[in-house]
This record gives C-alpha cells, structure tokens and sequence, in this order.
C-alpha cells in the first residue's frame, strides 16, 4: 500500500491505520471484532474522512499480518451497517453516513450560579447526609438480602419497605397506613406525575393548585395531561369558595406548612376541604414535603388520617436525607390503587430493589429518625439566626408563617422596594433570592416579599448573606 493523502478518493496515510494495529494483536479469538470496531472508530471520529478510499483486503492483510478472511469479513460487515460503501470493481469506500462524534456530559442539575449567598428555597443540608450510618445499612443489606430479591420487584415497593414506611408515618405524621396501599416512587414527582395519568385516564382534565404554590405542580400535572387551575389561599389555608366555583374535582394542597406562605391549614379549613371533596365525588392531594420540621411545637398530623379514601398522601426523603437519592411514597385511596399500581409497574417496572431494602434497614434500626431529630435541630438553629439576621440589617422586617420548615416569607419595609430595584441591587452583589411573585399571581402584591431559604446554609453564611443583602441596597 502506497501512503498519499485522505482525501480526492486517495487511499489514507499510514497514520490513519494506527487504530487498527492493536486489534491485529488482539487474541485469534477476538481480533474480527477488534478490527470492525477499530475501523468503525476510524470512521466515526473523522481519522478516516467520507470518500476516502480503502486498500483491497489483500493489502491491509499483508500490512496488519492478519488473514485476508478477516479483512473481508471487516469490510462487509461496516457495509452492511452503512460506514461503508463497496462498489463492484471499484473497490471499497468510506460512506458519508457517519459523522465525527464529539462526546460530552454535561451537568443539568439545578445549581445558582456564582453566587456568594445563596436563599433560594428547597435545598436541605446535604452535608449533613448521614454517610456512616448509610454506609452501615448498606453493608448489612447486601450481606442479608438473598439472590432472587434482586429480580424484577413488586411495583408497589418491597413488602418490607412498605411496612417499615406505614409504621413510621402512622408514628410521626398520624396517616392510617395500610401497607397494601403504600407505593414507593421516585419522590413526589413521580406521585404527582402517577396520579396525574390515573385521574386523566378517568375522564379529569382540570386540577386545583394553590396560589401561591409550587411551580412543579402545575408541569407536573401538564405532562399528564391535567391543566392546573391556581386557586387561592386565606389565612386559614386553600379558599373554599373559589375551589367550588372552579369545578374541578382534585385538588393539591400542602397543609402541614404551605409552601410557600409557610400558613397550616386549619382544623376548620381541613373539614370544609374533605367536606368538599365527598360532596363532588374528588380527591385531596396532600404533599407532606417538609411536615416533619416543626420548630415551636409537635408537627400537626397529616389531613389524611381523617379520611384516607379522600385523600392521597405523598412525601419523600428529598428534606430529610437527600434528594439525590429519589425515594419516596404514595398512599392512596383504595378506589385509585389498582389503577395505580398498573401505572407505575408500566411506567419503571418498580425502584431498584438494593436501594428499598437499605432504606427500609434504615427506618427500622432508628437511623431515620435520628436523622430527623438532627436536622431538626440544625434547621431550627439557622432559622433563628436569619430571623436576628433579618431584625438587624433590615429593621421592621415581617417574617410571616409558622416556626416550621426550609424558609420563610420575609416582607421588607416599603423603603426597600420597589420590588424591581432590591432584586437588581442583591443579584448585582451575588446574593441569590426568590420573590415570592415567582410562586402565584397572590404573590404579586406591593413591596418587597422574599421566600428565603436557610436550610442549607451556615449560620455564619446565613448572617454574611444578609449583610451582603443590606450593603447592596446603601451601595
């Protein structure tokens, strides 16, 4: 073979064959599939451009030292795949089917950028993950679970994770909790996109959401199908009147702590919704996010437990362990749960199995609510301390909603505003904030109202951001 250029259909330069030395030394055994996929490499990555012509097999044989069957056999098999193109008496080509393939990961996980002080809300303290403990539980699953566990997994969840979850939330949230109709899920977001099929699949086309209220809900329930009707909210929780004159028949709601007005809903507000929901045939849904953090008294108990056939109740690990780890659970009425349980079997075929088993080892050791009562001390403590922060530099500061949760409502004297002004004043000085008109149209109302988030900060960082903050507005 005569070295010349790659391209004007000359035979490529002996640098091009470089690829396919390693795969003529491969094992007698291996070395066809070395050299097709050396040769489909070449093609793909450019080193072998369209048009380029190849040696006759005879030739690349005699220069790589391997049989001439085996060059013949490369040749045809990249042709049948379209890399190549073979014409009869006219030898064989590159094909211009593939193109150079330039591989990247890129990271779309949610991250602000730069920032210096960072209060947006919904992020937990994922340093305090409990990575010894984990680790521990880990071990002891994978020395105890036997080898048919790890097929295909009852879509519901394993029985054993889904007894541990009905005991804890019977304990801590006051649900009633029949293991038969506890579904582990990929967080709340996979809830919400499975009851979204189930409702739409039975004729619902409109569901209410709070207002203000979570962004996620309304996209969520658009994937299936549902649009998403904002009704509003008194201090008492969700408006009932407007919820009726909406005609919509589901509902979701966040009771515990309302995010993001941080109200609970109240004893009375709770009957007229449930009241609402028998007399129109529909269903409550009742995302327990953060329920568990409560800072001045007991957690109220999930709105569930009064009636668990109106009711559906969902919540996650994502506040209390990590969110990274996508696991959490459905409870729901016993009318839903066949359709359910199929739409989820078809949706993944169930949760990976080794990650269920160490969860539910974690519950039942007490793993779990150790970690509980752990952030809910740190959480508490950088409550407080963005409350003083808050006091100090921005005296006469309204901080609204129960002691409970991941953020607060912060609503800024008028001498702060406009709105417009203090947003571009704090992002010029690298400090991350949320407007609390981001979550509602009953956001949009005068003056400057933040939901800031301190879950994952230090209190040192908490106190500097807000500091930060207040230098940006007399700069």
């Amino acid at each position: 073979m005569t070295p010349s250029g790659a391209a004007g259909g000359m035979t490529p330069s002996g640098a091009a064959w470089e690829l396919l030395v390693p795969a003529a030394a491969a094992p007698a055994r291996a070395r066809g599939r070395a050299l097709q996929a050396a040769l489909r490499e070449a093609v793909r990555t450019g080193r072998l451009a369209p048009g380029t012509r190849l040696p006759s097999s005879r030739e690349l044989a005699a220069d790589l030292g391997v049989s001439r069957g085996l060059v013949t056999e490369a040749y045809e098999q990249l042709t049948a795949e379209g890399y190549l193109r073979s014409d009869r008496g006219a030898g064989t080509w590159v094909g211009g089917a593939a193109r150079a393939a330039h591989p990247r990961a890129r990271d779309l996980a949610p991250r602000p950028a730069g920032a210096r002080a960072d209060f947006l809300p919904g992020t937990p303290d994922l340093s305090l993950f409990p990575r010894a403990a984990w680790a521990a539980a880990q071990r002891g699953v994978l020395a105890e679970l036997p080898h048919q566990a790890l097929g295909y997994p009852d879509p519901r969840g394993l029985p054993r994770l889904r007894t541990a979850l009905a005991e804890l939330l019977a304990r801590r949230r006051g649900v009633v909790a029949d293991p038969e109709r506890v579904i582990v899920v990929s967080g709340v977001a996979q809830a919400t996109t499975l009851l979204g099929f189930v409702l739409h699949a039975r004729g619902a086309r409109a569901i209410g959401v709070e207002d203000p209220g979570s962004p996620e809900h309304g996209t969520l329930y658009a994937s299936a199908g549902l649009d998403a009707v904002p009704l509003p909210l008194d201090d008492e929780g969700l408006a009932t009147g407007p919820l009726q004159e909406s005609g919509v028949r589901a509902v979701v709601t966040t009771p515990a702590h309302q995010f993001p007005s941080g109200i609970a809903y109240s004893a009375r507000r709770r009957t007229e919704l449930l009241d609402w929901a028998r007399s129109v045939d529909g269903l409550v849904v009742e995302d327990d996010y953060d329920g568990d953090f409560r800072y001045d008294r007991a957690p109220v108990g999930a709105m569930q437990g009064l009636d668990p056939e109106r009711v559906a109740y969902t919540g996650s690990v994502s506040k209390s362990l990590a969110p990274g780890l996508r696991l959490g659970w459905l409870l729901v009425p016993a009318a839903l749960a066949e359709e359910v349980v199929e739409r989820k079997r078809t949706m993944d075929l169930g949760n990976p199995v080794v990650d269920q088993a160490l969860l539910a080892r974690f519950v039942e050791r007490g793993d779990y609510d150790r970690q509980l009562r752990r952030c809910q001390r740190a959480y508490r403590e950088r409550r407080d301390t963005l409350v003083s922060a808050l006091e100090e530099h921005f005296p006469g500061t309204e901080v609204s909603g129960i002691a409970a949760g991941l953020h607060v409502i912060a609503a800024l004297p008028g001498r702060y505003g406009p709105p417009e002004y203090f947003l571009e004043r704090t992002a010029a000085a690298g400090v991350a904030v949320r407007p609390l008109a981001d979550y509602g149209r009953a956001g949009e109302r005068a003056g400057v109202r933040l939901v800031l988030g301190y879950a994952h900060q230090s209190p040192a960082r908490i106190r500097d951001g807000v500091r930060l903050m207040a230098q940006a507005l007399r700069a």
